[in-house]
């Protein structure tokens, strides 16, 4: 969901790591919905994506399943 929104806005994964001030590794990690971002990082992400409570809420619920199971 995170990778569809960024292309949407046609960010390359680099420009949205640059945007987050975090490494590109880092920021790939957070496309696959493999790791939750920390909070100030989600803030940020929320922001520049315009994610609604609806699409945070899948996409926390996402990662949680993926990593928990």
């Amino acid at each position: 969901m995170i990778k569809e929104k960024r292309k949407e806005k046609n960010y390359t994964q680099e420009q949205m790591a640059s945007i987050l001030g975090i490494s590109l590794r880092q920021y790939v990690r957070i496309d696959k919905e493999e790791d939750l971002p920390r909070r100030d990082i989600l803030q940020k992400l929320i922001l520049e994506l315009n994610l609604s409570d609806n699409e945070i809420g899948k996409y926390i619920r996402s990662i949680t399943k993926n990593t928990v199971a």
